[in-house]
């Protein structure tokens, strides 16, 4: 007499081989009665395949952005330092004169001086007029 195990598989295989059988069965029907529609789905899933390839050639190139290159025309002709100019990019990021003073390694007083100079040299009034201003010229962002 044949162990359990071997009971169970044969009757598992069997099964499978039914399931199977049964399912060829059924695609059989469907082919043969919807012959029309699975030929239009091949051609469509063709098409999708085809058009998802072009696109992704197409469109490689176009994913890098330019290379943002600060308008160094503007920042010579308004004479804004590198310094201040560091001061201008951490201002657009929203932080405080401490916070900057912390990144930036210098003073608060000196983080105060820049701002001033760079009011000036923008003709700004306050923080968010200085970086209006700066992104029009192309000076950030």
């Amino acid at each position: 007499m044949a162990p359990i195990w071997k009971r169970i598989a044969i009757y598992g295989l069997l099964l499978a081989v039914a399931a199977i059988g049964l399912q060829w069965l059924d695609y059989q029907r469907l082919a043969r009665t919807h012959w029309d529609d699975i030929y239009a789905l091949c051609i469509a899933l063709a098409f999708l395949g085809l058009g998802v390839f072009v696109g992704a050639r197409a469109f490689a190139g176009a994913r890098k952005p330019p290379a943002f290159d600060g308008n160094p025309k503007a920042q010579a002709a308004l004479g804004i330092s590198a310094r201040e100019l560091a001061v201008l990019q951490e201002i657009v990021a929203g932080r405080s004169n401490k916070e900057i003073a912390g990144r930036l390694h210098i003073a608060p007083s000196t983080v105060k001086t820049h701002v001033a100079r760079l009011y000036e040299k923008l003709g700004a009034k306050r923080r968010t007029d200085a970086v209006n201003r700066a992104r029009e010229l192309g000076l950030v962002p």
